[in-house]
């Protein structure tokens, strides 16, 4: 039994050792096919960014810069998403199927009223989005071609995400997983047939790649769909009429957790296309490797977001059962391991630059331009994971939107991206120092976060529960 005093409770050892066996244990269990979902996803970036890489720096360098549409696209999709999933896991954590299923709908709703003014804007504005990363003319015609194309796969990624984030939510994550990687393994070697005219197809170069992601989308959508529907007890399974019976009261409540979210998170996207911008302003070699830079150190963090991601479902269950001091107890302990993780990846990061610079072809400049790049990342991992673990796996699964979005866009817009041009047009550093100075801002935000978390101001029960121990 435990004994409240002030905001804490006091336990016993073998209480407190007990907990943490079962914490562990659960974020083993949901964690880790979190983390394959994350590895999965990150694979195909990383594909891509080898296969068109192996095309030629300018074919890259294109595909960079058009992908930055699908970046943003995806960010604001997975602030919607993260930020209704706050009260979804609260609703799911008291046994309230019913309200469940009315935040998927309003997710399928948010879905189709973003993706296709999108499509129709990424497609008849592609040149012009293309330029504004890069003024090479290569770069410009093979951005535009990929563009035009992988566009359409937009809603179908959006229609996906719906089921993925939702599934986490329930903690269905088996098929999901398996139907992500089945996609992925499409896209691959659809790639190597469209990309490079093997197996009897035509050599499309970025055209190739374009096709092969909407090929992969449209099956990964609609095997993502047949794998709800077609079980019978599936708490996603709902028909039209379970989904889109919410109250204005319910959406405006989920906007208002959402919005904050998808402005912070559509804040830092254009940031950092923002900063891919600046980067490009240097030469395409230097967009290029930002890309190949940035995608590498994603595949290495994948770790950290499918351990954020089972973070904000335990965290947020315990807030929505009333239970503060416990996903107090919890956050301690995603800490800890984010202090692990930040040491051994660090190591492994820096140990292998030049394994995965050998991948591509680059010249001896480019390639040398690559270790920096990369070195420069792992030495920031620290202050970056950090950042990352207190927004999204602790603070807004306690429904503190809205100053984790202040926090993250401030320093992204008003200090991270500055320095970035301030590094490329004025100082006229290398691409690895301009990194380098931008991250300040990473350093600075941890700090904030954590005086915030150990405020423990943060955390908001939605589902009307009374605190409990």
């Amino acid at each position: 039994m435990e004994t409240k005093k002030g905001f804490d409770y006091l336990m016993t050892p073998e209480q407190l050792h007990d907990e943490n066996r079962e914490f562990y244990r659960k974020l083993t269990v949901t964690g880790i096919p979190m983390i394959l979902q994350q590895v999965i996803g990150m694979t195909l970036n990383l594909a891509d960014t080898i296969m068109v890489g192996k095309v030629s720096e300018e074919a890259l360098a294109a595909v960079g810069a058009a992908n930055q549409v699908y970046f943003l696209f995806s960010i604001v999709i997975f602030g919607i998403y993260s930020g209704a999933s706050v009260i979804a896991v609260q609703y799911w954590g008291i046994g309230d199927l019913k309200m469940l299923r009315r935040i998927v709908g309003i997710d399928y709703t948010m879905c189709l009223i973003l993706s296709v003014p999108v499509i129709i804007f990424a497609y008849f504005a592609a040149p012009f989005l293309i330029t504004i990363f890069s003024d090479d003319a290569a770069v410009l015609d093979l951005g535009v071609s990929y563009l035009r194309i992988a566009c359409f796969s937009y809603i179908f990624s959006g229609l996906s995400f719906v089921i993925a984030y939702n599934s986490r939510v329930i903690k269905d994550l088996k098929l999901p997983t398996i139907i992500n990687a089945c996609a992925i393994l499409m896209n691959v070697v659809l790639n190597y047939f469209l990309i490079y005219g093997k197996g009897g197809f035509p050599e499309l170069g970025v055209e190739g790649a374009a096709i092969a992601t909407l090929t992969a989308r449209i099956a990964e959508c609609a095997a993502m769909l047949i794998s709800v529907y077609i079980r019978k007890q599936h708490p996603l399974k709902a028909r039209p009429a379970e989904m889109f019976d919410y109250s204005a009261e319910l959406f405006a409540r989920v906007m208002k957790t959402a919005i904050p979210v998808i402005i912070g998170e559509g804040v830092w996207a254009l940031s950092v296309s923002t900063m891919f911008a600046a980067y490009g302003r240097i030469n395409a070699a230097a967009l290029a490797v930002s890309q190949i830079a940035v995608t590498v150190t994603d595949f290495f963090q994948t770790i950290y977001f499918g351990i954020g991601n089972a973070s904000a479902v335990f965290i947020g269950e315990e807030i929505g059962q009333g239970k503060k001091e416990k996903a107090f107890r919890y956050s301690k302990n995603i800490v800890k391991v984010t202090w692990i993780l930040n040491i051994i990846m660090t190591v492994v990061l820096i140990l292998a630059r030049a394994p995965i610079a050998a991948i591509y072809d680059f010249e001896p400049e480019t390639t040398k331009m690559l270790m920096e790049s990369l070195l420069v990342y792992a030495i920031i991992l620290t202050p970056k994971m950090f950042a990352y673990m207190l927004i999204c796996g602790i603070l807004r699964s306690g429904g503190d939107t809205v100053y984790t979005t202040a926090v993250d866009s401030s320093f992204n817009m008003l200090l991270q991206v500055p320095l970035a041009f301030i590094g490329v047009l004025v100082l006229h550093w290398p691409l690895a120092w301009v990194m380098a100075l931008a991250s300040i801002s990473d350093f600075i935000k941890m700090f904030i976060l954590f005086h915030r978390y150990y405020s423990k101001n943060w955390m908001t029960v939605f589902t009307g529960r009374e605190e409990t121990a």
